[in-house]
């Protein structure tokens, strides 16, 4: 994209003519965020987000962390706070950006726990509150952006399908997929139509490859353009001494040229192609190193436990140190669901109190999709988008990457300018 219609689109230029009066386009624009992780991307994300605000009309900020200590909004509202530092210099810029108050009033807790089997549960606040943005009158579609676990999306959508035409859905999946895997089943499963850019791998694109010369490295840029602006460049540096923000792509694609066409080039958040039928691999029987599958698709382990099983049967598939809970169907058998995030060879084994479970292992290999797979857009999928798998726009082994670490000089640069506005204004070179 050319730098100078970005900073127009940022800088809300263009009007919509409603009647007789003129008002400013901005993208209507809800987030959730499983912030307070391991992770430090979605605290940067979000500092980013903020010095963006007066671009967008941000309707929600909701918390939907899976993991311990899931009570999470109140990051968000501490982010709010150092917001509020910098607010008088930032509204010295703009009157577009929203007041402290009106941002706590929109910041809301999402679920605390994965879904179960069925991919959906209870409604949360922040499922009730997507349904409620939804169904405003608004002709502009509401997009959200999904930096964590899908779970609330799905949850929304199975209590009011009707809100779905008047949602755009951008999803930092990849590592995010495999603590929301019974979820994407269920929207994969009951909402083929969805309108959705499923980026698992295209978002690396922001902090890996690119122009990463002289200041534009990932801790120069932090140490040159990010600390001492403001309370928000301070937090962000604080937060990691690096540049990561890898949920980032997501708002520089709506506030791109064309976020309707996910296809068409110049956009800084990316570029997708027609996604083909979704991987959902089942093994009946456990698999080896031997067996392939695709990489950010689904793996669905099947066992019948033989032997009595304990009232209170527990179990749960362990990765890489991590776990992930089983799931008992009605003619007991055992399931268990997880999504590969990147291409290796992979070995599990079940841990459990049943006894006809526990011990029991495998192991099974990951591959990128081949490039063909652009060409088998499926039917079923009219609107779900996904990374390019060319080699081409790969940068390393993250399929699409390429197709945002191209604009890394443009959109480091912008953002600079951006977090210029959290430091207070400048008075008169030479004062009387």
């Amino acid at each position: 994209m050319k730098l100078p219609r970005f900073v127009a689109a940022l800088a809300v230029a263009c009007c919509a003519v409603v009647g007789s009066a003129a008002e400013p386009i901005r993208p209507r624009v809800l987030v959730s965020t499983d912030i307070g992780g391991t992770d430090f991307d979605d605290f940067q994300s979000l500092v980013h987000l903020l010095v963006y605000a007066d671009a967008v009309e941000l309707e929600g900020l909701i918390a939907s962390p899976w993991g311990e200590a899931r009570d999470r909004k109140r990051h968000l509202l501490d982010l709010v706070d150092v917001y509020a530092r910098d607010f008088p210099n930032l509204r010295a810029h703009s009157d577009g950006y929203p007041t402290p108050e009106r941002l706590r009033a929109i910041c809301k807790q999402g679920g605390l726990d994965a879904a179960g089997w069925r991919g959906v549960g209870t409604r949360t606040e922040g499922s009730d509150w997507i349904i409620r943005c939804a169904q405003r009158e608004d002709r502009r579609p509401l997009w959200v952006l999904v930096w964590g676990g899908i779970d609330d999306v799905a949850q929304a959508l199975h209590d009011d399908p009707s809100i779905k035409p008047k949602v755009r859905v951008y999803w930092i999946g990849g590592p995010n997929k495999k603590w929301s895997t019974t979820a994407y089943a269920y929207l994969a499963r009951e909402h083929p139509d969805l309108w959705i850019i499923e980026a698992n791998s295209t978002y690396r694109g922001w902090f890996v490859g690119g122009d990463q010369d002289g200041d534009l490295g990932n801790r120069a840029f932090v140490e040159r353009h990010v600390a001492g602006r403001g309370a928000l460049g301070d937090y962000f540096a604080t937060i990691a001494p690096q540049v990561k923000m890898g949920d980032s792509p997501s708002l520089a694609y709506v506030l791109g040229a064309a976020p309707e066409n996910p296809a068409a080039p110049g956009n800084w958040g990316g570029r997708f192609v027609r996604a083909w039928d979704r991987p959902h691999v089942i093994f009946t029987a456990p698999p080896t190193t031997a067996d392939r599958v695709e990489t950010f698709g689904l793996v669905e382990l099947v066992y019948r436990p033989t032997g009595a099983a304990p009232a209170d049967t527990r179990a749960a598939l362990v990765v890489d140190r991590q776990e992930f809970p089983g799931f008992a169907g009605a003619d007991g058998a055992w399931h268990f669901l997880f999504s590969p995030k990147e291409a290796k060879t992979w070995t599990y084994r079940i841990a459990s109190n049943h006894p006809g479970l526990d011990g029991r292992s495998g192991g099974f290999t990951s591959v990128n999709p081949a490039s063909e797979r652009a060409k088998s857009a499926a039917a079923r999928y009219p609107n779900w988008w996904t990374d390019d798998p060319a080699p081409e726009q790969s940068e390393g082994p993250h399929p699409g990457a390429k197709t945002v670490s191209r604009w890394r000089a443009e959109f480091l640069r912008d953002f600079a300018a951006r977090l210029e506005r959290c430091r207070p204004p400048r008075g008169p070179a030479n004062p009387p």
